[in-house]
């Protein structure tokens, strides 16, 4: 039997969590993001926030990382004054999961960004973000959808080739691409919807989308993580 590649899934940390009698702070992620994994034929692990210094031996362990979806990430780490119509900032998650990316980049560690997780990836390697955007959260608290048209030649056209609508919730995009980053695909808007590092001869497997494929039934974004995850599990050539 083949081990199922190992992905880390980074993690909440809430304060006032409750199940039982008990309401206590507790590591949560949504359901949705382990089960995807999961369908798509790895094993999930949480990464809860810790010290950004121990970003890289947590990598080195996992065979793919995915940054989940959440807050805004803090303006000041894209170098911007705060807009009144962001949330307040997660400062230890934003510390923590920005050494998780620039970690598994260094590593060549496959790596999908959930919207939030894109939004970082960008701000990591240099990029800005729109710090509000109208139409893409139509409820407060509620998923919606829209379709994104893939960019052709992409890995995102590569792992679903066709216009697809998608789970939808955002008030916030790319601004400026980070360094070396392309877009994949894109809303009917023009909005940048997924971005990613062109393939290099030494390896890495890198993509964003702003959109939760977790909140879907279509596995192949997360599928094509999978097997980017595998495939970097095994030994080379020789």
């Amino acid at each position: 039997m083949v081990a199922r590649p190992l992905i880390g899934i980074s993690t909440y940390l809430e304060s006032g969590a409750r199940w039982g009698v008990w309401e206590l702070e507790a590591a949560l992620l949504p359901a949705g993001y382990p089960r995807l994994v999961q369908r798509a034929g790895g094993l999930a692990a949480m990464l809860p926030p810790d010290a950004p210094e121990h970003a890289a031996a947590t990598v080195a362990r996992l065979d793919g990382l995915v940054i989940a979806g959440g807050p805004d990430v803090d303006p000041i780490r894209y170098g911007a004054d705060r807009d009144p119509r962001t949330g307040p900032p997660a400062r230890e998650r934003d510390a923590w999961e920005l050494a998780l990316v620039r970690a598994a980049l260094d590593a060549r560690v496959p790596l999908l960004g959930i919207c939030r997780g894109m939004q970082l990836l960008n701000v990591a390697l240099g990029g800005t973000l729109v710090q509000h955007l109208d139409g893409h959260a139509e409820v407060v608290g509620v998923f919606g959808r829209h379709p994104v048209k893939p960019v052709p030649g992409t890995l995102y056209a590569g792992a679903v080739p066709e216009e697809a609508s998608v789970p939808t919730y955002h008030h916030q995009a790319i601004d400026r691409l980070g360094t070396g980053l392309v877009p994949s695909a894109h809303a009917a808007d023009g909005t940048v919807e997924a971005v990613e590092l062109p393939p290099s001869e030494d390896g890495g497997w890198v993509l964003g989308v702003q959109w939760h494929p977790e909140m879907g039934e279509d596995v192949r974004v997360m599928g094509a993580l999978v097997g980017a995850a595998a495939g970097a599990r095994l030994p080379p050539r020789q």
